[in-house]
């Protein structure tokens, strides 16, 4: 029964993430398209924060760190697996529309954050859902939903497979690597949302480039294979390719439901890190979100991809197990220190990207219970006994029960932001017309905005002439201080 409904999941996924991300592709005028060279500025600029709060690039490597994880290497591999060379192109469409969602999404999310009693920023799908569509209701489910898929489900997920991985390349004991894991998370997990983002910030980075460095170096070795490969992917991807027509069902399938697990995009759950930082205007997270997405999916996935299909060993029957399909394919190539490099990797994504689901999870539960100490400290020793048994026990039947939560997750989401889409258009064309009067940065004015129930401590009142002016101030300190 398990397994029918998870299939079902499967393919109104399908419908969600690429419809409703086409659509808001269309009516955002291809948003991704249109600012996908400014992302890249926004994202030099977005370095440093002076007032105490995360920069625009914690709150990105916050992300990342959950972005990039366990389904960037293993569900990559799954995919295809039983979706074959297709599934990479599926992927693709979906991260391609998914980028103008998560756009609009975290957007939103920096639109409708909140002040916590800290000072600190806080926002999410639960309180968009909640002051801009006006119904508590909803967005109390929407973080019940979140905090048992991120908070719960997958990060026994993710300790499971970092322990399988480090079983299988040093033989270490799977029960002692969960007590470290337990340990290493509970140290990182008692100092909030700053002591999280420091990790990650340090991390990710470092964890990111050198997996893309050593796949590039795979994939350059063999990049006589290349063209044909990325042709054998697109064919493959409609049925034109006779070995694997018969997979075309699969393929989509697979390929949009392992491409929404590795970037998220829609899911509703990088809002929540997305509102957490201090920006000039709403749009500029946003638009730092959809390079996310770029990054995750069109980067790290297709590295992963490559690696596995130019090794030619994606064929042979691994049971589903994507991480064993990533090691061998690695060490088909370099040799058997691939596999040691491979498990490495996953530690490192798995790690950040627990902490990233834990404040998904915290983040939730202060929505539904407020600043209860005794409610947060509670969820966080739930949370690391679940990580203990995770890491000795192979919960496939509640990653099954994920993947439909997951589709509950974005099905709410996604028709929050398509009946709150007018409010982030509005936004946007505010954003645009800054831009275009040839403000370098622009600043968002809450006063233009009244009707909207925002929190004012978060966005004060400016006038049109203080904008420009702070607009132009920030554009002429970034070089000196970079």
């Amino acid at each position: 029964m398990l397994e029918f409904f998870n299939d079902l999941s499967g393919r109104v996924l399908i419908v969600l993430i690429v419809g409703l991300g086409g659509y808001f592709t269309l009516r955002s005028r291809f948003v991704q398209f249109r600012h996908f060279a400014h992302m890249f500025a926004v994202f030099r600029d977005s370095l440093r924060s002076s007032s105490g709060q995360l920069s625009s690039f914690q709150a990105l490597m916050l992300s990342l760190a959950g972005r990039v994880g366990a389904g960037n290497i293993a569900g990559v591999g799954i995919a295809v697996t039983i979706g074959g060379p297709g599934a990479v192109f599926w992927m693709w469409v979906t991260a391609l529309v998914g980028m103008s969602s998560s756009f609009i999404e975290c957007a939103l999310a920096q639109l409708y954050k909140r002040k916590d009693s800290e000072g600190q920023y806080r926002g999410g799908p639960s309180y968009y859902i909640q002051h801009g569509l006006g119904n508590r209701g909803l967005g109390m489910v929407m973080a019940v939903l979140l905090l048992v898929t991120f908070g719960f489900a997958f990060n026994g997920l993710q300790s499971h497979a970092v322990t399988d991985s480090l079983n299988s390349a040093f033989g270490f004991d799977k029960t002692i690597t969960g007590i470290c894991l337990v340990t290493l998370l509970g140290l990182a997990f008692v100092g909030g949302i700053k002591r999280i983002a420091a990790i990650s910030d340090l991390l990710v980075p470092v964890k990111t480039l050198i997996y893309i460095g050593v796949t590039l170096y795979v994939i350059a070795i063999q990049i006589d294979h290349v063209p044909g490969m990325l042709l054998t992917i697109v064919k493959s991807a409609f049925g034109l390719d006779p070995v694997y027509g018969g997979l075309l069902g699969s393929a989509v399938v697979m390929g949009v439901k392992r491409g929404v697990f590795a970037n998220e995009a829609g899911l509703g759950s990088a809002p929540n890190v997305a509102a957490v930082a201090e920006v000039e205007h709403p749009v500029a997270q946003g638009v730092v979100q959809a390079f996310s997405v770029f990054l995750d999916t069109f980067v790290i996935c297709t590295c992963t991809a490559l690696l596995i299909l130019l090794s030619g060993i994606y064929d042979i029957n691994y049971d589903g197990n994507g991480i064993v399909l990533a090691q061998n394919s690695l060490a088909a190539v370099v040799g058997d220190w691939g596999r040691i490099f491979i498990s490495v990797a996953l530690a490192l994504f798995v790690f950040t990207s627990i902490l990233y689901n834990y404040y998904l999870g915290e983040n939730s539960l202060r929505f539904l219970v407020g600043e209860k100490m005794k409610a947060i400290v509670g969820y966080r020793i739930f949370v690391l006994v679940l990580i203990l048994w995770g890491a000795m026990v192979d919960l496939n039947t509640v990653f099954a029960f994920a993947d439909i939560t997951m589709t509950c997750l974005a099905f709410v989401n996604l028709i929050a932001l398509a009946l709150l889409f007018k409010v982030a258009k509005r936004i946007l064309q505010d954003y645009d017309a800054q831009r275009k009067a040839g403000i370098k940065t622009p600043v968002f004015d809450s006063a233009k905005f009244a009707d909207l129930d925002l929190d004012r401590n978060a966005w004060p009142a400016r006038p049109a002439q203080q904008a420009q002016g702070k607009a132009g101030d920030a554009a002429e300190t970034v070089p000196s201080a970079r």
